[in-house]
């Protein structure tokens, strides 16, 4: 008696634990989404460390406003927050998730390192982490369906015979890198990141790039995450088509570089920019894959 009992609660608890882990991993991926493109601005590394400790807490503090504003609308949770305890609870973690991902992303870039001084370090995560932060309070906005977590049932799907689901998914893919890489590719900041990675930096960066792809399309609960799960073919598998995507994005990323006369020295630095500009065209490529 007493086993079933404790069963049905510790289901409950599990229940429990994995939403909140997966509304997380939205939250985490929404930001990603609205911020990653100015993690490759020269001007926002250099903002934090020259700001006073004063106007440090003070971008904090607005950027607390913003998200407890976007929480009580949208938020990244399935449901919507009801008061105000919970709208300033959610912003806290929303503020919480939106500076340890920039912090994360940027020591992925050595942009933060030991070398760093502390202050310069915290000032250039807290700036950075403005877009971040409102990708995080837009999550369950971006690319959703409804407020109960489900698709939108009202949403055209994409039932077309003419068009192979793969090459739709790739198509996609490609658009959604081109759509993001091309502002970032032309810039100095793809140069000077990727002469900072050693090749096993580079190869972290790789298996970083193929994560949060995947989490964006087949984890976070984005709209027609479900029926991406259930797809056929013979790249629609949810790792397939993550690594697929991503040498889509690889191959984007190549042709911005040539474009824009970035391909122009040797191989080994060619392939270091184009993994280095592979992380945004990477994410585009998937915001590109959850619209189709």
């Amino acid at each position: 008696m007493t086993t079933a009992a404790v069963a049905p609660d510790g289901g409950a608890d599990r229940h429990s634990v994995t939403r909140e882990l997966l509304e997380l991993v939205r939250a985490t991926c929404g930001g990603l989404l609205f911020g990653i493109p100015l993690l490759y601005t020269m001007e926002m590394w250099f903002s934090g460390p020259r700001s006073q400790p004063a106007t440090v807490v003070a971008v904090l503090g607005g950027i607390f406003v913003i998200l407890f504003v976007l929480n009580s609308t949208e938020g990244f949770r399935t449901r919507r927050d009801t008061s105000w305890v919970d709208a300033a609870i959610d912003a806290t973690i929303g503020l919480a998730v939106g500076l340890v991902t920039t912090l994360l992303v940027l020591v992925l870039l050595r942009q933060v390192t030991f070398e760093v001084p502390i202050a310069s370090a915290l000032g250039m995560v807290v700036y950075e982490s403005i877009p971040f932060c409102l990708g995080v309070g837009l999550a369950r906005h971006l690319l959703h369906g409804n407020r109960d977590g489900d698709d939108d049932e009202d949403a055209p799907a994409n039932d077309d015979p003419a068009i192979n689901p793969t090459v739709a998914d790739l198509g996609a893919a490609a658009i959604g890198a081109a759509f993001i890489a091309v502002t970032i590719a032309p810039t100095d900041e793809v140069v000077v990141l990727s002469a900072k990675l050693s090749p096993a930096w580079l190869l972290a960066l790789v298996g970083a790039t193929l994560l949060i792809s995947y989490a964006i399309v087949f984890v976070a609960g984005f709209w027609g995450q479900e029926r991406r799960h259930g797809a056929g073919g013979i790249l629609q598998s949810p790792l397939a088509e993550t690594i697929a995507a991503y040498l889509v994005s690889l191959a984007i990323a190549w042709l911005l570089l040539v474009i824009f006369h970035r391909a122009e020295v040797p191989s080994s630095e060619v392939l270091g920019r184009v993994l280095v500009l592979g992380l945004p065209a990477a994410v585009g490529g998937a915001a590109g894959r959850l619209a189709v």
